[in-house]
């Protein structure tokens, strides 16, 4: 039987150790392909390029997949595999593993997630992953066989086409990692501000800080699911309608 086809790609550089351990164990699952940024792009969302061009360049890494790096985004590294570069469909796309958490809100600001959504828009199979825990040397190890587990059942069971997996692994051993959970997207959102400093030629500038405000004690809620020591698993789609408010829109407009 041929082997499948798995595309990965990443937002924190081709070279980030996530992906690279990513790789290392798609390559026990199947023929790999990495399209990745050539430097980091993370929190670019759903970014595309459009004002410059694009250039990519094949790269010797260790291991027996073919890699790619690339002068975009995450979501260019999608588009530009499946048009220039991979000769069949690939039968998933896995992105990251992304260095932190992109749970809750944090999953529309991530070029991780967004690499996978734009699979999904493709009606490719993907999993976004994520650990967390924003440490360069961070111990991917303990999330494996979890990682491989959801995407050989992936592959055995799509989704629905248009539907992705957001998967986040909290920063713990693989003993003390109680499962998984299926969840939803926890209700949450950064409280945030810009903090004004000066530069020593008395020109201002400005840097993003703030906090995590988690709103949402749900059980089902994807924060919920971390913060008990369980990998939480999000289903997501890239139809952003309330499909919910349709019909009361109808008799408030019309």
């Amino acid at each position: 039987m041929q082997k499948p086809l798995i595309l990965v790609t990443n937002d924190d550089g081709i070279t980030a150790p996530g992906i690279r351990h990513l790789v290392e164990y798609m390559n026990e699952i199947g023929e790999v392909v990495v399209v990745a940024p050539n430097s980091p792009q993370s929190g670019k969302g759903h970014a595309i390029t459009i004002n410059s061009t694009l250039t990519f360049e094949e790269i010797n890494l260790d291991g027996p997949q073919r890699d790619y790096a690339l002068s975009g985004t995450p979501v260019d590294c999608v588009k530009f595999a499946l048009d220039k570069i991979l000769t069949r469909r690939p039968d998933i796309v896995v992105s990251g593993i992304n260095h932190g958490a992109n749970s809750s809100i944090n999953v529309i600001y991530s070029g991780t997630m967004s690499a996978a959504v734009e699979a999904g828009v493709e009606g490719l199979p993907a999993i976004g992953f994520s650990l967390l825990d924003f440490s360069w040397d961070a111990d991917f190890s303990q999330a494996k066989d979890f990682i491989q587990d959801i995407v050989r059942k992936t592959l055995l069971h799509p989704m629905p086409k248009g539907v992705v997996l957001n998967v986040n692994i909290p920063k713990l051993k693989k003993e003390e990692i109680q499962g998984i959970k299926i969840c939803r997207q926890a209700h949450a959102k950064w409280e945030e501000s810009f903090d004004e400093r000066t530069n020593p030629h008395g020109k201002k500038y400005y840097w993003l800080t703030g906090y995590f405000n988690n709103m949402d004690q749900g059980e089902d809620a994807d924060e919920t699911a971390l913060a008990q020591g369980y990998i939480s698993v999000v289903p997501v789609k890239f139809d952003l309608t309330a499909h919910e408010y349709i019909e009361q829109l109808k008799k408030d407009l019309y």
